[in-house]
């Protein structure tokens, strides 16, 4: 197997795609370009951070970068706290307490060296990285919409059924929940979907990734753990990435047969 380098870029400019004011889920739809800069001075939404799912709720959103950033749930955009450290450190997101009370960068960076919330140091550095290339990143696995239940409130039984879709919003926070706290830290691991600047993306229909990024310890993976990982990639493309002392490499690896010489 041959181990070929792939990326090696310094940091640019970050995406910033635009959005409707309707929270569906189906208009979720980019309409700026990747190379398109915020006004950083005006697009600043507000979020509030939940412990009991450990990420951030938009609260206001302004801007365009929410439209490639955060998961929709029941017409609400939820930020994992690498999104939310990302999003913050560029001057796009101010985050509050329950008590509406400011919470700062040092804040969100000692959750992620506390590898809280299904996420660590490298992990961050990883996605900043992508991000900053333009790329649109999503953790692996999980969607980025659920498309919700149309309700109809004339009978008894439509009350019933408002209950039951309650009760299923509930059962969801709680599996948003369980996600975190089977996330796995360290090891080799598929990490995050990555995406390729798109103006039209949209979370209800976003397609399949262009690659798959699994994060990589000191040292290079196994053929058997290739292997393994390719069996559950779906058949999409395996990128791998190690971060080391704040430096970003990615690499992936091609099958080589060699000739049998005479």
């Amino acid at each position: 197997m041959e181990t070929d380098k792939w990326a090696s870029f310094s940091e640019g400019t970050s995406d910033s795609e635009g959005y409707g004011e309707d929270l569906d889920d189906d208009d979720h739809c980019c309409a700026y370009a990747s190379t398109d800069i915020p006004n950083l001075q005006k697009d600043i939404s507000r979020s509030r951070w939940l412990d009991h799912l450990g990420m951030a709720e938009v609260v206001e959103r302004k801007g365009g970068l929410l439209t490639t950033t955060g998961i929709v749930r029941n017409g609400k955009i939820y930020c994992f706290i690498e999104e939310t450290l990302y999003l913050a450190e560029i001057g796009v997101l101010h985050l509050f307490s329950n008590n509406d009370a400011p919470l700062s960068l040092e804040h969100i960076y000692n959750r992620v060296a506390e590898g809280k919330s299904g996420c660590s140091l490298e992990y961050f550095e990883a996605y900043k990285h992508l991000k900053s290339l333009g790329y649109i990143v999503g953790r692996h696995g999980i969607p980025w919409s659920v498309r919700r239940s149309s309700v109809n409130y004339i009978s008894n039984q439509d009350l019933l059924e408002t209950t039951e879709i309650r009760d299923k919003e509930s059962r969801d926070s709680i599996l948003i929940s369980e996600m975190f706290s089977n996330m796995q830290i360290g090891g080799l691991r598929m990490v995050f979907d990555v995406y390729p600047p798109n103006i039209r993306f949209r979370k209800s229909a976003p397609g399949d990734p262009c690659f798959v990024l699994c994060l990589a310890s000191e040292y290079p993976p196994s053929k058997e753990e290739i292997e393994d990982l390719e069996r559950h990639s779906h058949g999409i493309p395996l990128k791998f990435c190690l971060v080391e002392h704040g430096r970003v490499s990615f690499f992936s690896f091609n099958r080589v047969e060699l000739p049998i010489l005479p």
